[in-house]
Parts: C-alpha cells; structure tokens; sequence
C-alpha cells in the first residue's frame, strides 16, 4: 500500500507525462498539420477563456453604433395660433421672431404671441443669418433664382436639385426655380421664409421654411418693413 496521499500524488505527473508522449507520438506521423493543431488545444487549455476570446473575439460583442439619422429627434411642437389676438394684430403692428435654437418662430403683437410655428432653418455651410432685418419683399409665388429643376417643353423634369450656378442644362430643357410660395425676403442675398419642408432640423439652404397652413397667415399680417429678429 502507497503512504498516505503520497503514492496517488506521485502518479499524476507521470500518467501525465505519458499521455503526453502517446498523445504526440500519435500525432506526429499524421503531418504538421495536426501537430499545430495539437499546439493550439493545448494553448488554448492553459490560457482558459481569456486565450479564447483574444483569439476570436468576446462572446458577447457590443452593439452596433447607431447612425446619425436615428439619433435625430424629429418630433417638433405644432403650430399654435392664439385666435384671440386675430382681430388685434395687423401688418402695422406686428413682429416677428425666429429662433435657431429651438427652430420656432413667433409672430407677435407687442408682447403677445398671435403664432408659434416650427420651422426648419439653414443646414451646416448654408447657415441662416442671425440679426435684425426687416421685411424687403413679398411675393405669394415665388420661385427660386438659384435652386430648383430642369425641365422640358412639358415641364417634366430632367434633373431635380440643382443649383443654377453651378449646373449646366441639358439640351432640350431649361431651369425652373424651385416653389417658395408666401414668400417674405429678408435679405438681398435671397434668404426670407416660406412654404418648405421641415424635417425637425436645419435642413434648408439658408431660408427659413414654414408650415403650408402658417405661411400664409403670416404673409396676411406683415408687410415691407415689417421688422424680424433672428436669434442664434
């Protein structure tokens, strides 16, 4: 009989120790492949979960990032019209504010707020301007100088989206600009406010754009000079 635990540890290692040997000893006529594979199990086996997951990567990877778009809140009040002040506010008294900041405008009566919109101002490199301007212009249906579409004869269009300035027409077709319907201008460079599209963020190439049913009861209370504040 072996000493106490003395006879059962001294086994281990030589058990062991010929298992290996067979172990190689049978792999090693099958080729080198097999040899490496031998390697890596017995790599693996020492280092444990932490060897695993820098060989293959983490069991459990993060998500995905998501895109740019999905993190944009598009959601935006509606518009609000205070049906009280309708018969108070008129083109001789009114104002109009912007903020960029919160894409809202608000056409007032002193202190009062007759409409409170969501808007949609310039996007990044076409910036909507900040600052007091008053109203230059209005024009119910007008259409751009620089953007908008080449059509033909029949007024199909060709190319849509593109710049005056930059794009040649196609033969055969001619510019058209694009819809600014209730237009107030605001600068000589072209930017003022109007029907658009709002995304729920600066999308615009520098005008501000209004609801379709707030445009033109904007355009019924102002007038040339009419002032407006654009605030950052």
């Amino acid at each position: 009989m072996a000493p106490d635990g003395g006879g059962l540890c001294d086994c281990r290692p030589a058990v062991a120790s010929v298992c290996n040997s067979n172990f190689f000893r049978r792999m090693r006529p099958v080729g080198p492949f097999f040899t490496l594979s031998a390697a890596v199990f017995i790599l693996l086996g020492v280092l444990g979960q932490s060897a695993s997951a820098q060989l293959f990567g983490p069991k459990n990877p993060n998500p995905p990032m998501k895109k740019a778009s999905d993190l944009i809140h598009r959601g935006q009040a509606a518009p609000k019209v205070e049906k009280s002040l309708e018969s108070v506010i008129t083109p001789d008294n009114s104002h109009a504010i912007i903020s960029i900041s919160k894409q809202r405008a608000y056409l007032m009566v002193g202190e009062q707020t007759y409409i409170d919109t969501p808007i949609s101002s310039g996007r990044k490199g076409h910036e909507s301007p900040t600052g007091s301007f008053h109203i230059l212009e209005k024009d119910p249906d007008h259409r751009s100088s620089i953007y908008g579409d080449f059509v033909d004869r029949s007024g199909r269009v060709v190319r849509s989206g593109i710049s005056s300035q930059i794009d040649s027409a196609p033969s055969g077709t001619h510019y058209q600009g694009a819809s600014m319907k209730w237009f107030c201008r605001l600068t000589n460079g072209g930017v003022g406010f109007h029907i658009g599209i709002l995304p729920g963020y600066p999308a615009s190439h520098g005008c501000i754009r209004l609801p379709a049913e707030i445009a033109p009861l904007i355009y019924q209370k102002v007038k040339i000079g009419t002032p407006v504040v654009i605030e950052p």
